[in-house]
């Protein structure tokens, strides 16, 4: 999709807590990144992907938008 944007080639090391809800960013406009801040709306079609996590612990966001793990770093922006 051509309104995606690439924010980093790389992932972002983040702390994720059990049972609480999170909104990964898929267009990569948001200033949030890699979280999602609503500014996806403004694009027709697009948005967010809510996710929760199994365990607390750290993980690796997708910041390049081209994961099939999404939204985990599956190493597809290398």
């Amino acid at each position: 999709m051509n309104s995606l944007k690439t924010t980093k080639n790389s992932p972002e090391k983040i702390f994720l807590e059990k049972e609480k809800k999170y909104f990964w960013c898929t267009c990569g406009l948001s200033g949030k990144q890699p979280f999602c801040d609503g500014t996806h709306k403004s694009v027709e079609g697009l948005a967010s992907l809510h996710f929760e996590v199994e365990e607390s612990k750290d993980y690796f966001l997708c910041n390049c938008k081209k994961t099939k793990n999404a939204p985990f770093c599956d190493g597809s922006h290398k």
